[in-house]
């Protein structure tokens, strides 16, 4: 099966395993997905990430989320820009996630960070999610 859109898809199934209280989850593997996870992980989002790669099929993350007190603790996730709708931002209008107390996650030359690292780093780019 073919996925137009890796990153919304990643994005709904770590909102369907939080809905459902799961642990973990596995998701398919491509670096792209690897390098938004990375952000997550070292933002706190998740507990972390492991690859895992059976004969015969194809690689896959299994990704252990994180709660604080039975609650999830990515409270919402949500998709910026879309196949139908990319929306880029320069260094200087990075978008504020409710006054810094979420990120939002940033593709830029210099590789996916964080919106604090990418104002840091003074490069703007395309602007994939918004979590907090």
């Amino acid at each position: 099966m073919s996925i137009n859109d890796p990153i919304g898809d990643l994005i709904t199934r770590i909102r369907n395993a939080q809905m459902r209280k799961h642990s973990s989850m596995s998701v398919p593997a491509s670096k792209l997905r690897g390098w938004v996870l990375d952000v997550l992980q070292s933002e706190g989002y998740i507990r972390g990430y492991a690859r895992i790669e059976k004969d015969g099929e194809k690689p896959a993350f299994d990704v252990e989320l994180k709660y604080f007190e039975g609650t999830p603790v990515i409270q919402k996730i949500k998709r910026i820009s879309k196949p139908g709708r990319r929306v880029y931002s320069s260094a200087g209008d990075l978008p504020s996630v409710r006054n810094g107390l979420g990120i939002a996650i940033v593709s830029t030359p210099k590789g996916v960070m964080s919106d604090a690292a990418a104002r840091d780093a003074n490069v703007g780019g395309e602007v994939l999610c918004q979590v907090y």
